[in-house]
Formats: structure tokens, C-alpha cells, sequence
């Protein structure tokens, strides 16, 4: 009887390893990360700082600080900087076709027209620089109908899809935000940090 009762805990003991090893099995099994050993990437506050200053000494409102391969995506991150805003300038409701946009308003504010039901739409041309450069193919409009109204301000936070048409219509003194951009196509050259000092050095930084 002892044997037996030895017998069945050496069975379940066994049994017990046997499952621990296909449950470590399975958990093997699930889904690769998407960007393999990738190397994280990092944008300290003195250069986001610097590409403010070009933004003043060029006026250049939509500078691209880094466009990087994350696996299925490129994701970018640029900063936005601009000046007043009495009224919308004729044409200026921006869409891009495959580009997700993410603003943080980092000072100022301002007043941001969205919506997707677009008026008097216009592609584009490719030699554009927001094209080649910083969100792809996309279109201006000439409006909006039944669009929906953002007052921005430091610390918020605005989503705009891919497709989804946005433009500021007002802008009291200044609006200065970090945008990241989701690039599922990879239709935005890359730029690493070291191209990024590059382009500050030309540009006096």
C-alpha cells in the first residue's frame, strides 16, 4: 500500500512537471514582438528646444525631429510652431491619406477645425514638402462640413486619423506643439539623431 501511495506522488509529481513545461511551451508560442531587439530612441529638451529656435529664425511652422522603423510602423516626431491667426487662410484644411497625426500642446493655444466630409478638395502635388517630407499624399480643402471645434491649450492632447480633415481657424499669439505621427505605409523618409543634428548645424543650432 505504502509503494502504491509512492507510486501515485511520484506519478503526480511528474505529471505536475509534465504540464509546467507545455504551459512554458505555450507561452513561447504566442506573438513575436514586432520589432525585434529594436534600440529605443531619445529626444532630449534641448533639441527640441533648438528646432523651436529654427522655427523662429526661418519661420518654418512643421519641422520632422525624427522619423524611425518601429517594426510594422515608422513612427515620427516633429515640432509644430505657429504664430498668430486673425482667420483661416483660403485652402489651408489639411488631410493626409495614410498619416495619423497626435498633437501635445506644449504653449499657446488655438482654435482647430476637424472633420472628414471635406469641401472643394485638391490632392496635393507630389513635390510638396509636407509630401515628400513629413505626412505623405494628402489633400487641402477649402472647409469642412459639419466639423467639429477644438480650443487647444497647453497640456491637451488631439487625435487627427489618417484622412480626417484639420486647420486652425484662430490662433490669438501662438500655439508651439509636439506632434507624433503614425506611419503604418512607411511613406515618410526616415531620420535618425544623427540626421536630425545634421539639419539643426545648417540651420545655426
Amino acid at each position: 500500500m505504502q509503494r502504491i501511495t509512492l507510486l501515485s506522488g511520484a506519478m503526480l509529481l511528474i505529471a505536475a512537471f509534465v504540464l509546467g513545461r507545455l504551459s512554458a511551451q505555450d507561452a513561447d508560442t504566442g506573438p513575436e514582438p514586432s520589432c525585434t531587439q529594436c534600440p529605443a530612441d531619445y529626444v532630449p529638451a534641448a533639441e527640441i528646444a533648438a528646432y523651436e529656435q529654427v522655427a523662429m529664425d526661418t519661420g518654418l511652422t512643421d519641422q520632422q525631429i525624427r522619423s524611425i522603423d518601429v517594426g510594422r510602423t515608422n513612427v515620427q516626431v516633429a515640432l509644430v510652431h505657429r504664430g498668430p491667426l486673425a482667420e483661416p487662410r483660403p485652402q489651408s484644411v489639411a488631410s493626409h491619406d495614410l498619416v495619423t497625426e497626435v498633437y501635445y500642446v506644449l504653449s499657446g493655444g488655438g482654435t482647430n477645425l476637424t472633420g472628414g466630409d471635406l469641401i472643394d478638395s485638391q490632392r496635393r502635388p507630389p513635390d510638396n514638402r509636407a509630401v515628400q517630407f513629413l505626412n505623405g499624399p494628402g489633400r487641402n480643402s477649402a472647409g469642412v462640413r459639419d466639423g467639429a471645434t477644438y480650443e487647444l491649450e497647453a497640456g491637451d492632447v488631439l487625435v487627427i486619423p489618417a484622412g480626417t480633415g484639420h486647420q486652425f481657424t484662430r490662433i490669438d499669439d501662438h500655439i508651439t506643439y509636439l506632434m507624433v505621427r503614425v506611419d503604418p505605409d512607411k511613406v515618410v523618409p526616415l531620420l535618425d539623431a544623427e540626421g536630425s543634428q545634421a539639419y539643426l548645424a545648417e540651420n545655426g543650432q
